[in-house]
């Protein structure tokens, strides 16, 4: 995206520091970390705006689906956290639509650092586990190119990196990644690698020198793809539109591709749906390229920005993804984009619940009809379990962000010198 169509994103870079808090804080003494629902961390800046406090997100709308012949659903999932309350929030969001199942995770990897790029410990387990649950779940990360990847550095600069990793001064990094996704036994990851390189936001942008862009990529895939055990599915994503450059320019070549996805929002201004299938490098290009390269599709970011609350654009792009299959579809459900943890977008939140609601890939998909909500009322999100202290147990106050990541917070047991306990 260029910089007057640039979205809020998540602040993902802060969790090292809050494990290595956590874990001084539990170095003090015996204890145990209370309660589900430990309150939201104080949001860093520049944040995503914040997701409501209450556990459950948006009023059920007054509408159940009627249902109509369809083909098979595409895999579907939301990016609905970078960390742990991602994965138990995709519990929340199927039983919100009806027991629909979200079989895609995605998150992204912080691109503050490169030993986060690396896939820090403890960051990727609990996807992981997600994935390794059931055997038709897909794991969607998005993986930075470079690190202070968001950190406004200037084309010189990022020319010069460029070269670097075209010369192979990185390849570590993303051998050590490719090593512990194979470790965590996730070694089918899709990876978005260099995503939204045809804009501005990113230092792995492609602009500055695009040559060199396209050797580093196949460098990069080729030393993930040298790990033994690996098979990794590398997503090649711009952003819809030509931004700062056509994405075209950037394509690094079908061998070391494996999807060709696009990250679609509702935007500009005024841009009709149409207008954003036919627009140069829009999504009938997409799927036309993707189609003369042999590669399936994706949409791994999508959902609502400059025109607000749209139930058009959602209807349609529903209805696109339906049409076109892509491998896999993530929504991004944080304001202004989304429709269950974003209590601004009525109209397109019953569109989308509507159509997805009770879907599998054995039924058909639907429409949405208005129905009394009095008789079935609509399911809400189960709300978080009441936080309990074990006995003899005085719970401690560590702050926020320490809470978030233990769990809850820590209780510090009274007798824990006793032998007899």
């Amino acid at each position: 995206m260029d910089s007057q169509q640039r979205k809020a994103r998540t602040g993902r870079l802060a969790f090292i520091a809050v494990a290595t808090a956590a874990s001084a804080a539990l170095a003090v003494g015996p204890g145990f970390a209370v309660g589900v629902g430990a309150a939201d961390p104080p949001a860093p800046t520049p944040a995503v705006p914040a997701v409501p406090a209450e556990s459950s997100p948006a009023p059920a709308p007054a509408t159940e689906p009627g249902t109509k012949p369809a083909p098979e659903t595409p895999a579907f999932g939301a990016y609905l956290d970078y960390g742990p309350r991602g994965v138990a929030r995709m519990a929340e969001l199927s039983r919100w639509l009806g027991g629909t199942e979200l079989r895609v995770g995605h998150t992204y990897l912080p691109g503050d650092r490169w030993s986060n790029i690396e896939g820090a410990p403890g960051f990727l387990d609990v996807w992981a586990d997600w994935r390794n649950a059931k055997n038709d779940r897909m794991f969607v990360l998005n993986v930075p190119m470079l690190e202070r990847n968001e950190d406004h550095v200037s084309d010189a600069e990022v020319r010069l990196l460029l070269r670097r990793g075209a010369a192979g001064q990185f390849d570590h990094h993303f051998r050590r990644l490719a090593e512990r996704l194979v470790e965590l036994n996730v070694p089918d990851t899709v990876i978005v690698l260099g995503w939204e390189m045809n804009g501005i936001t990113y230092t792995h942008r492609c602009g500055p020198n695009p040559e060199a862009w396209k050797t580093y990529w196949n460098r990069i895939v080729t030393t993930m793809r040298s790990v033994p055990g690996q098979k990794f599915r590398f997503d090649f994503t711009p952003s819809r539109g030509r931004d700062a450059i056509a994405w075209t320019q950037c394509y690094p070549g079908d061998d070391t591709v494996d999807i060709i996805g696009m990250d679609s929002y509702d935007q500009p201004e005024g841009l009709s749906f149409d207008q954003q299938v036919k627009e140069p490098y829009g999504l009938q290009e997409h799927v036309d390229f993707a189609k003369a390269h042999g590669k399936a599709i994706s949409y791994p970011e999508w959902g609502l920005f400059r025109n607000g609350d749209n139930a058009e654009y959602m209807r349609r792009m529903l209805a696109w993804m339906d049409e076109h299959k892509p491998l896999y579809n993530t929504l991004t459900d944080y304001c202004p984009h989304g429709v269950w943890q974003c209590e601004d977008n009525p109209k397109a939140s019953d569109v989308y619940r509507s159509v997805l609601f009770g879907r599998t890939p054995e039924e058909p998909t639907t429409d949405p009809t208005p129905v009394d909500p009095t008789p079935e009322p609509s399911p809400d999100p189960t709300p978080d379990p009441t936080p309990t202290n074990p006995p003899n147990c005085s719970p401690m106050d560590l702050g926020e962000w320490v809470e978030y990541w233990i769990g809850g917070k820590l209780c510090m047991r009274f007798d824990w010198w006793s032998r007899s306990r």
